[in-house]
């Protein structure tokens, strides 16, 4: 039977890195989602039934991790022996706050109605791309054991997850949704 581990990438039987197949994640999850699912063990004692409900929402846990890119930066990084939940003001770089300045006021400055898809639009397709290219930075960084700048480029991919966030909350507004 499955048995909990931390390292995630372990678990699903992949390589730490960044990069992964995420249709080979799919299919493993599916695999052992089938081998410890709680509907399996209806006829079997308490501790078993207990146990196949812990390693479900385990399992749920790591694949969610796996599946997200920003979860899978943090956990990458956790599995290195760096805290993604201590930010010091060494991981935000004075560009990185320029940037977040830069492209919250232009979020901020976007009449409130629909007059501003267009706009939003553009925005939103820029800080895709901006995360497109952090992702792929911070891929290069952890192959390559540049722990501290994949720190930073995670804090950086935060930010700009949080804004596309932002952009879509923005659209769905204007929209009426």
């Amino acid at each position: 039977m499955l048995q909990i581990n931390n390292n995630y990438f372990q678990l699903f039987e992949l390589s730490e890195s960044f990069e992964l197949d995420l249709n080979s994640l799919a299919e493993k999850y599916r695999e052992m989602q089938v081998e410890v699912h709680p509907d399996r063990f209806a006829n079997a004692g308490e501790t078993e039934k207990l146990r196949a409900v812990q390693l479900t929402s385990f399992l749920n846990e790591a694949y969610g991790t796996l599946k997200s890119p920003l979860r899978r930066a943090g956990h990458l990084l956790g599995l290195h022996g760096r805290d993604v939940d201590q930010v010091s003001q060494s991981d935000l770089g004075a560009e990185l706050l320029f940037e977040q300045m830069q492209l919250r006021e232009a979020l901020d400055e976007l009449p409130d109605d629909e007059s501003a898809l267009p706009e939003l639009d553009k925005l939103k397709s820029a800080v895709s791309k901006k995360l497109a290219d952090r992702q792929q930075n911070f891929a290069s960084n952890i192959d390559q054991g540049e722990l501290d700048e994949a720190k930073k480029i995670f804090h950086e991919m935060q930010f700009l997850l949080k804004l596309l966030s932002e952009i879509e909350i923005g659209e769905e507004q204007r929209l009426g949704y």
